[in-house]
């Protein structure tokens, strides 16, 4: 398979503005030409391997910057958006959505942000209604939606909060014990409780009640959020004034998503987690048993390596409820997860309920020739009585393929055979997919009713 171009003309800019230099300044330091920087920053020419080794020697920059997923999650996005009904055929070649991506991508953004009002107020989609059972109804604004693509497009890690939360967790060996000595400073004490939900402060009493019935992971995973609450508001709350969320109750889900942050990012403190990783090949019982967290937080947080200069591997990470409903998505790969709709059901965290305590390998492949290593595994949830419900869902954790050698996982699955997945079937291109559940809106329908193959129609490439 040929090696991607790399056009980041608008990283370029960026880059150029913030060293305050004159194109041609920059362009002598670069060693090129004015005008062949000129054609590179207007994406008419691909960044070439000296440019980018002269930036990484001239300027210390982090090459890791030019990665694609950017934009390559806006062209997902953006493919979706237009497989609306909406558009019908007026929808744009990739080529010319991957060139606005990368040349235009504020302009990208606000595309999609138009799409969403516009879906949120007048668009009725069928594939949604028949999941709410209610025909004809609009659909209405989702908070929820966009704190989840704050952080999608924040490649889900958030610097200063991280870093904050790492500087927290070298306070002391124990980071339970920091917190705990953190509270006491401030008259606050904690105890333990049957009859409460997993964690409740009293402002007033100065208390804070932790449910024993929770796991010792959960408990410490609660008292570092409480803790963020506590002393990291205005770290948080600054945060939020740059996000600029939409409305009081966004913004008010989002300080719960980066007090959870600063919880997972103290648990798993960030240099000493990815050296961890690295040193276990990415085994998630050996890490969940070394730092006391669950198999769920060190998969999520292995997603969350993105600090410049000293990248993890670009891991997606996905939870789905029995239903297949995504409850929690991110992705530093090139996959990515359908809005909505179901999820492919040949991708193997759907199996995972089928083999509850193990972990389940596939080497996959999607539509647009990209190849993983998928990992998958059921996680439950017991709420500490016989009564009280089991929460059980699905957790999906993988890689680009060239990365799978560094995971202990990889190491004696002797078949490389590759699964074809996608997104969901509604912006699949697979014409002859057995599991296949709705037909693309991207393609015209043949239906022919004296001939029947695996679908009712046939799909027009």
């Amino acid at each position: 398979m040929a090696l991607q171009k790399l056009y980041a003309g608008v990283t370029l800019r960026e880059t150029r503005a913030r060293l305050g230099l004159t194109q041609k300044a920059f362009a002598a330091k670069l060693g090129v030409s004015l005008p062949y920087l000129n054609q590179m920053e207007n994406n008419h020419r691909p960044v070439s391997t000296g440019v980018v080794l002269a930036l990484a020697q001239e300027f210390g920059f982090d090459v890791t910057a030019f990665s694609t997923g950017d934009a390559e999650r806006t062209v997902s996005d953006m493919r979706e958006a237009l497989a609306d009904p909406v558009f019908a055929d007026l929808a744009p070649p990739l080529a010319d959505l991957r060139l606005a991506a990368s040349n235009a991508p504020t302009l990208a953004r606000a595309f999609l942000a138009l799409h969403r009002a516009y879906r949120q107020t007048h668009e009725r989609l069928s594939s949604l209604d028949e999941a709410l059972g209610r025909e004809d109804s609009p659909l209405l604004s989702s908070p929820w939606e966009e704190v989840r693509d704050f952080f999608h497009y924040c490649d889900n890690y958030i610097d200063a909060v991280d870093r904050a939360a790492e500087r927290f967790a070298d306070s002391a060996p124990d980071v339970q014990d920091a917190a705990v000595s953190l509270l006491n400073t401030r008259g606050i004490t904690l105890s333990f409780c049957d009859d409460v939900p997993l964690r409740h402060y009293d402002g007033a009493r100065k208390t804070i009640t932790l449910s024993t019935k929770a796991s010792a992971a959960t408990r410490k995973f609660q008292l570092l959020h409480q803790v963020a609450l506590l002393t990291q508001n205005d770290l948080i709350e600054a945060t939020l004034d740059l996000a600029r969320f939409q409305s009081d109750t966004a913004r008010q889900i989002a300080k719960l998503g980066l007090a959870n942050y600063f919880a997972g990012a103290a648990l798993l403190p960030y240099r000493a987690f990815l050296t961890a990783a690295q040193e276990a090949r990415h085994d998630l019982e050996l890490l969940a048993h070394r730092f006391g967290a669950s198999i769920e937080q060190v998969a999520h947080r292995l997603s969350t390596l993105q600090r410049p200069g000293m990248k993890g591997i670009p891991f997606y990470f996905v939870r789905v409820d029995q239903a297949g409903t995504i409850t929690k998505r991110h992705s530093s790969t090139r996959l990515q997860f359908a809005r909505f709709g179901g999820a492919c059901p040949l991708w193997n965290v759907h199996r995972a309920f089928e083999t509850p305590g193990h972990f389940l390998r596939q080497y996959a492949e999607t539509p647009d020739g990209v190849r993983y290593f998928c990992l998958a595994r059921e996680v439950s949830k017991p709420a500490g009585s016989f009564h009280a419900p089991v929460r059980r869902y699905a957790i999906g954790l993988g890689c680009e393929v060239q990365h799978a050698g560094a995971l202990v996982y990889a190491d004696d699955m002797n078949s490389r055979r590759f699964e074809p997945i996608g997104i969901s079937c509604r912006i699949c291109e697979r014409r002859n997919c057995h599991q296949r559940s709705v037909p693309p809106l991207e393609r015209r329908l043949r239906i022919d009713p004296d001939r029947r193959g695996l679908l009712p129609y046939e799909i027009d490439g």
